[in-house]
């Protein structure tokens, strides 16, 4: 997907405040058995063809208006992953802004997930 350069510069500036980890750091997070929750941030249509097994889907467009009913420990730790890397930063940066303490942007996404030949799970 070619992206217009304005939105590249909004997710560079919200990648600036926001912790990354990749793919190798997601299952070493998932394999250490440390709580946390991942969260899909893609669309209902993306999230409906398949998703990481185990995530919880909300996405980017409601996470700000229902993350605190979701999540209401601002503490505890959010993964969030979307196709490849820039919604998910996008979220991370407005959940920050929301007192959320915990969050983490999954860069490469689904793409780096699938790309890597990992389970996929379909249920809605």
């Amino acid at each position: 997907m070619q992206h217009s350069p304005e939105f590249l510069a909004l997710v560079q500036a919200s990648k600036a405040h926001v912790r990354e980890i990749d793919l190798a750091g997601l299952q070493a997070l998932q394999a250490s058995g440390a709580p946390f929750h991942l969260v899909d941030v893609r669309e209902d249509r993306e999230w409906q063809a398949g998703h990481i097994p185990g995530a919880q889907h909300l996405g980017r467009g409601v996470i700000e208006r229902d993350a605190i009913g979701r999540f209401p420990d601002k503490g505890a730790t959010l993964v969030l992953y979307c196709g490849g890397g820039f919604r998910s930063a996008l979220a991370a940066d407005a959940l920050q802004k929301m007192g959320y303490t915990a969050v983490i942007s999954l860069d490469g996404g689904w793409k780096a997930w699938t790309g890597a030949g990992l389970p996929v799970a379909h249920e809605s």
